[in-house]
C-alpha cells in the first residue's frame, strides 16, 4: 500500500513538471513579443491561443467577422466566463469557509462576482487600457470592464484549463487585489437588505422603472424609484435595470437610516407592531456610498 502511494506521488509529480516543462517551450517563442508580452503582464503567464485574448478585450461596437462568418466580440466568452467565475469563487470560499452555512457563502460569492467589484478590478489589472472599443467614453459605460473581465477568465480557462485560470481568480485577483475580509464587512446589495428589512418589519417593498432612454453613446440608461410602504423614498440611475434598483434602494436606505421618523411614520402605515424587530438596516453602516 505505502509503495502503490509513493509511485502515485512520483507519478503526479513528474506529471506536473513535465506540463510546467512544455509550457515554458510552448512560452519560448512569444517571450518578449506583442500581443503576448502585454497579456503575459496582466495574467503572469504566455497564452496559447492568442486569439482568445483578443476576443476576450473586443467589445461587440468593434466586433468582426471571422472567415466561418460569426461576428468575433467579447460577450459569448462573458457568458462562460460569468459561470466559470461563479464556479471558481465558490470553490474557493467553500472550502476556506469550512463551517459556514450556504447563505453565508451565497452572499458572500455576490459580493465578490457582483459587477461592481468586477469593474474595479478590471481596472486595477489594466484591462481599461486594453480595450478595443468604438464607443467614445468608456467612462458611462464601466460595465464593459468588468465583462471583459469576465470574458478574460473565459479565454484563460479554454487556453489553460481550470486549474490555471483558478490560480489567476484567487492569486491575482483575490490575493493581490481583494481583501475578503473587506468584502465581508461591505455591504453591496442594498436592494436584497431593503427588501429583507422590509420582510422583518412586514413592510411592502417594490421597485418600478419610471424611465428609460439612451445617452449621446447610445448605451441604455435606466430610471428605478422604489416604494416602502406605497411611499416613494428613492430613485436612482443606472446603465442596467438591476443597477438602477440598486441605486434607489442605496438611496432609500440613507434616507431611513438618517430618518428615525420616517421609518415610524412607514411602520405605522402598515399597522406593524414590528416597530423593535432586529434590522439590517440598524447594523454598522453602510459606507457612505452617496454619489
Amino acid at each position: 500500500m505505502g509503495d502503490t502511494t509513493q509511485v502515485l506521488f512520483s507519478s503526479n509529480t513528474t506529471s506536473s513538471v513535465i506540463r510546467r516543462l512544455v509550457k515554458r517551450i510552448k512560452a519560448l517563442p512569444h517571450k518578449g513579443k506583442e500581443p503576448y508580452l502585454t497579456f503575459y503582464n496582466v495574467l503572469g503567464f504566455y497564452p496559447d491561443r492568442i486569439e482568445l485574448y483578443r476576443e476576450a478585450i473586443t467589445h461587440r461596437s468593434s466586433s468582426s467577422r471571422s472567415k466561418k462568418g460569426r461576428w468575433v466580440n467579447n460577450e459569448r466568452l462573458e457568458f462562460l466566463g460569468d459561470a466559470i467565475l461563479d464556479a471558481i469563487v465558490a470553490d474557493i470560499l467553500y472550502k476556506k469557509f469550512e463551517h459556514k452555512k450556504e447563505g453565508f457563502l451565497t452572499s458572500t460569492r455576490s459580493r465578490i462576482v457582483q459587477r461592481e467589484t468586477l469593474n474595479k478590478l478590471a481596472i486595477e489589472l489594466g484591462l481599461d487600457k486594453l480595450i478595443v472599443s468604438s464607443t467614445r467614453n468608456l467612462a458611462h459605460n464601466t460595465n464593459i470592464y468588468g465583462d471583459a473581465l469576465e470574458a478574460l477568465i473565459a479565454a484563460i480557462y479554454l487556453d489553460q484549463g481550470y486549474r490555471v485560470a483558478k490560480k489567476f481568480v484567487y492569486e491575482t485577483l483575490i490575493k493581490q487585489h481583494l481583501d475578503i475580509e473587506n468584502v465581508l464587512k461591505s455591504e453591496v446589495d442594498f436592494k436584497s437588505r431593503l427588501i429583507e428589512w422590509g420582510q422583518k418589519n412586514k413592510v411592502d417593498v417594490c421597485f418600478e422603472v419610471t424611465d428609460s432612454s439612451y445617452d449621446e453613446q447610445n448605451n441604455p440608461v435606466f430610471i428605478s424609484c422604489v416604494k416602502v410602504a406605497d411611499v416613494e423614498i428613492g430613485s436612482g440611475k443606472g446603465y442596467s435595470k438591476k443597477e438602477s434598483h440598486q441605486m434607489a434602494a442605496k438611496v432609500a436606505i440613507k434616507k431611513l437610516r438618517e430618518n428615525d421618523e420616517l421609518q415610524e411614520v412607514l411602520l405605522e402605515a402598515t399597522k406593524s407592531n414590528s416597530s423593535e424587530a432586529d434590522s439590517p438596516l440598524q447594523e454598522p453602516a453602510v459606507p457612505d456610498q452617496a454619489d
